[in-house]
């Protein structure tokens, strides 16, 4: 496992599309029990080359009902976005994960990964690329629909302060299915 984060963490397969340069950012250890597959790292992450260090890693963390030692212990999480990477600036957020990553190490990391009991898949982009045509037509209905998933996946929204508007909108997301990640996630990192 050792050696295939190093590579990772060396990987420059998509450096000339990365306004910011290549940095990979990720974690992972052969224990680790639940997975979480977000999109790619933002501008705080990158430059401090710790995963989820922002506002969305605050919020997850509050969603998991975890600290900041249990969240970072690759033991219990290990943390695999869909592209390692900042991608750049979109016109209303970061633009989408580049599509090499996944690819290119996803399924290597889960070779090394054999005690992985939950999958949260962060985002359309996880959910799109691990359900496949199990994923419902929007994000919202994908998430609303999380008991078809279980026990290998749940699928979340991503916990960004942009989403405020969406968590408004589906209150259920808070009362349904909160609890249930804060009781799986307990009972896996106990």
């Amino acid at each position: 496992m050792q050696d295939l984060l190093h590579n990772i963490r060396q990987c420059t397969i998509c450096k000339d599309y990365l306004p910011l340069g290549p940095r990979p950012v990720l974690s992972a250890h052969k224990n680790s029990k639940i997975v979480i597959i977000g999109q790619a790292p933002g501008t705080k992450v990158h430059k401090s080359g710790i995963p989820w260090d922002d506002a969305s890693g605050k919020q997850l963390r509050a969603w998991l009902d975890v600290t900041d030692e249990q969240f970072y212990n690759p033991e219990n999480f290990a943390i695999i976005p869909m592209g390692f990477c900042y991608p750049g600036k979109g016109k209303s957020g970061d633009l989408p994960p580049r599509p090499e990553c996944a690819p290119q190490w996803h399924n290597q990391l889960w070779e090394h990964m054999p005690k992985v009991e939950l999958v949260l898949l962060i985002g359309m982009y996880a959910q799109r690329y691990y359900l496949k045509d199990r994923a419902k037509k929007t994000l919202t209905e994908t998430v609303d629909n999380f008991q078809d998933y279980l026990p290998r996946y749940l699928p979340l929204p991503h916990p960004s302060p942009r989403n405020r508007f969406w968590f408004t909108k589906n209150p259920w997301f808070q009362t349904d299915i909160l609890p249930i990640l804060k009781s799986k996630t307990h009972s896996l990192i106990k």
